[in-house]
């Protein structure tokens, strides 16, 4: 992330570099002279100027136009001098706009983080929205960042759980369900700006985005939003309820991490999203214990998406019905499906790579209406019975690009 941010910064640097002015008055002359003999070459060319009379005599008339000349040649050297100038001076200009812009912005950074800080869930309401504010009139990428940077360092501060409704303590619930709207309102607002174009006002796609072990139990839209760049982590996060939703979310570059990451409740939504343009989405290690993640309908047709490792246990639901498998490779190498139902139903596979390596299939996994017609499907080295309606798919024989035990080749159907 660090490297990020000094790459986009970087540019706002070389804004304040200016050459000397007797080297920036050098070149500019030495341009300028270059110019002008390749515009008199040109034109004795054009115009087949074969020779010059050598005989030809000094005249007033002569005399006075090489005079005129020469005041011409002072009077563009002197427009040549003051352009310069004029251009160092708007340069310089520039430079201390931006300087008077960021001591500004970094004013009211420091007023915006002193409310997050307060005792109040109203006035850290306040300093929630004041950053959001800051974040979009950033005067460059790197203020931008840290203010995006700050709004998910509170989302991943410690937080006393909810002690209930007992009448014994509903002063401390009260402050519980405060401040859980201060936690919701940030992530309504990152999902605002994310699903804003990227180039547009207000919009933070392309940012890093650092949500690792946050606990997600509120709403959170990424509708619609392009993954194109910057690095977006939820990293260790726990999606314990509310409704995540990339629906239409397209991850075309950039990282995308959901390592580690546990779905015990709520629904996660990739309906309709489309991996492609060589981005990395990788559920490493991430567990499905309760809650509906769906990818239906979504389309893998490029870069990778990892499922290394992941855990599909009783009380959970993945649909990857409808999906289409058309490019790019989906691993689920060493994942263990184990109890709840994963949904492969009326997927398509017509092209890319799909491996189950190592996988450990005891129930519930389902490929009844899949439809095979290019790419690969590999299942090797896997533990448990097949798939429903997996060897009714693949139909007899089978096709070289999919690849099975031979124990599901012998049983039956």
């Amino acid at each position: 992330m660090t490297a990020n941010r000094r790459a986009r910064s970087a540019p706002n640097d070389r804004e304040l570099r200016l050459w000397k002015v007797g080297r920036a008055l050098t070149l500019a002359f030495v341009a300028t002279v270059l110019v002008a003999g390749g515009v008199f070459y040109g034109l004795v060319v054009l115009l087949d100027f074969k020779e010059i009379d050598s005989s030809a005599k000094l005249d007033a008339k002569t005399l006075f136009d090489l005079v005129k000349l020469s005041f011409g040649v002072v009077a563009g050297a002197g427009a040549l001098v003051a352009l310069v100038v004029a251009y160092r001076r708007q340069r310089v200009d520039e430079a201390g706009a931006h300087r008077e812009a960021t001591r500004l912005h970094t004013e009211r950074f420091s007023q915006a983080v002193d409310k997050l800080g307060s005792d109040s869930p109203a006035v850290r309401l306040g300093g929630v929205h004041a950053l959001a504010g800051l974040a979009d009139d950033a005067p460059d990428d790197s203020l931008r960042q840290t203010c995006i940077d700050v709004l998910c360092a509170y989302l991943q501060l410690p937080f006393t759980p909810d002690p209930g409704d007992d009448p014994a303590h509903q002063e401390e619930h009260h402050r519980y369900l405060a401040l859980r709207k201060v936690r919701h309102t940030i992530l309504r607002l990152i999902g605002d700006h994310y699903r804003r174009p990227r180039g547009t006002h207000r919009s933070w796609q392309g940012c890093d985005l650092d949500l690792t072990g946050v606990i997600i139990d509120g709403s959170l839209d990424f509708g619609g939003a392009a993954f194109s760049g910057g690095r977006v982590s939820f990293h260790g996060a726990a999606f314990s309820g509310g409704r995540v939703s990339f629906h239409g979310a397209a991850f075309s570059g950039g990282d995308v991490s959901f390592d580690g990451a546990t779905f015990s409740g709520g629904e996660v939504s990739f309906h309709r999203a489309t991996f492609s343009g060589g981005s990395m989405v990788s559920f490493h290690g991430a567990t499905f214990s309760g809650g509906e993640v769906s990818f239906h309908r979504a389309t893998f047709s490029d870069g990778r998406v990892w499922f290394h490792r992941a855990t599909f246990s009783s009380g959970g639901t993945v649909f990857f019905d409808g999906a289409t498998f058309s490019g790019g490779e989906v691993f689920f190498p060493d994942a263990t499906f184990s109890g709840g139902d994963v949904f492969f139903n009326d997927a398509a596979f017509s092209g890319g790579e799909v491996f189950f390596i190592g996988t450990t299939f005891s129930g519930g996994v389902s490929f009844i209406g899949t439809t095979f017609s290019g790419g690969r499907l590999v299942f090797r080295d896997v533990t448990g019975p097949a798939p429903r309606g997996l060897l009714t798919a693949v139909g007899t024989p089978t096709p070289g690009s999919v690849i099975l035990p031979s124990a599901w080749l012998t049983s039956n159907p």
